[in-house]
């Protein structure tokens, strides 16, 4: 499956600059909202910020899955963006993360969830698919490579 099939070309934001993970987060819930508009922004915030709290989103080698689930939307929400530079995001690895793929889920949607977060995190494993998301510039070039 390409991720292009999940993901609008309005929730994809190439080599966007942010420094920290709060930052990142709020501006994930922002892209959310604008395509939710009947749901507040900190709501969606809120959301994902519950998940970081059980632990790290950060999956290793520089990629994060922030995700969170939201009552009264009926469909699953996937963004992705990359940092210009890596940050600190307390992932499993200890690494920075530059790769950022935001996921909200209707709640009780639990099984869709988890196999949509599968479908991501396998195709995240490839380390070549993941170079040329990191090398991609404009928010069309990642789209590209979602696309590939």
């Amino acid at each position: 499956m390409k991720l292009s099939e999940l993901i609008s070309k309005d929730c994809t934001k190439a080599a966007v600059l942010f420094t920290s993970k709060k930052r990142v987060l709020e501006y994930l819930s922002e892209l959310a909202q604008q395509q939710l508009p009947e749901v507040d922004q900190h709501e969606i915030l809120d959301a994902l910020l519950a998940r970081e709290k059980l632990g790290s989103t950060g999956i290793g080698k520089g990629v994060a899955l922030p995700h969170g689930r939201l009552i009264g939307i009926e469909k699953p929400l996937v963004m992705i963006l990359t940092n210009q530079e890596a940050i600190d995001y307390d992932a499993i690895d200890n690494r920075p993360v530059d790769v950022f793929v935001g996921l909200i889920v209707p709640e009780g949607e639990h099984q869709s969830h988890l196999k949509t977060l599968a479908t991501i995190a396998d195709k995240l494993r490839d380390k070549e698919y993941c170079r040329r998301l990191r090398h991609a510039q404009t928010d069309e070039e990642l789209f590209e490579v979602l696309d590939s």
